[in-house]
């Protein structure tokens, strides 16, 4: 038997690449990689956490991160998309309703995704990096523009209706900042209630005021 063909029957018996998962992996180690790669990035911020420490707070080979998500970025990206797919597929939340109301819509469903501990974390994660690295800063840029902004515009119909969105979401993410990364009191202790209706009336002046 030539050793080629041993090869293809032991050891390397599957005859798969090289940092190719088995077949027999578990479903659940992408899940676990993602995991531990929210972890990572919200306790080190983006810039000092790597593959090989996600691999390894996931027990894996840093080849089989690459083999699903290939580079860091697109772990980054992978991990927190999967924790804010729950809140992004609900478009009734912010498509449904009158235009005067569309200020609150938008204020419940950003302080929805901050008070809720599953997306807190990645939230977090995404938002400590975006301030000082430009690659998570773009990935916050897609999820913003391209699950939030975008809706929101849709229902604008007035003039600039983009610039309006921002606005409303510039407000949304300074409030934010303050309460659940500075922690600033008495704010970051107040009743998300008491802060909705607070916010809420600046955020539809800047979609809707002509």
């Amino acid at each position: 038997m030539s050793e080629t063909s041993a090869r293809g029957r032991d050891g390397g018996a599957s005859g798969r690449r090289r940092g190719r998962p088995p077949r027999t992996e578990s479903a659940g180690t992408r899940d676990r990689i993602l995991g531990a790669a929210r972890e990572e990035f919200s306790e080190r911020g983006y810039e000092k956490t790597s593959v090989r420490g996600i691999a390894k707070a996931a027990g894996v080979d840093s080849a089989l991160v690459h083999h699903y998500f290939g580079t860091k970025e697109q772990v980054f990206e992978a991990a927190i998309a999967v924790a804010f797919a729950p809140a992004l597929a609900e478009p009734n939340a912010l498509t449904e309703g009158p235009l005067d109301g569309v200020g609150e819509r938008m204020t419940r469903f950003i302080f929805g995704i901050w008070e809720n501990p599953t997306t807190r974390t990645p939230l977090l994660a995404i938002v400590r990096s975006a301030v000082n690295n430009d690659t998570a800063a773009a990935v916050f840029r897609r999820l913003i523009a391209g699950q939030v902004l975008r809706r929101v515009a849709a229902q604008v119909n007035l003039p600039d209706p983009e610039l309006r969105a921002e606005l409303a979401a510039a407000q949304l993410v300074g409030v934010a900042m303050m309460r659940y990364v500075i922690k600033l009191e008495p704010l970051a202790s107040a009743d998300p209630e008491q802060i909705i209706a607070r916010v809420a009336p600046v955020v539809q002046h800047h979609l809707t005021a002509t």
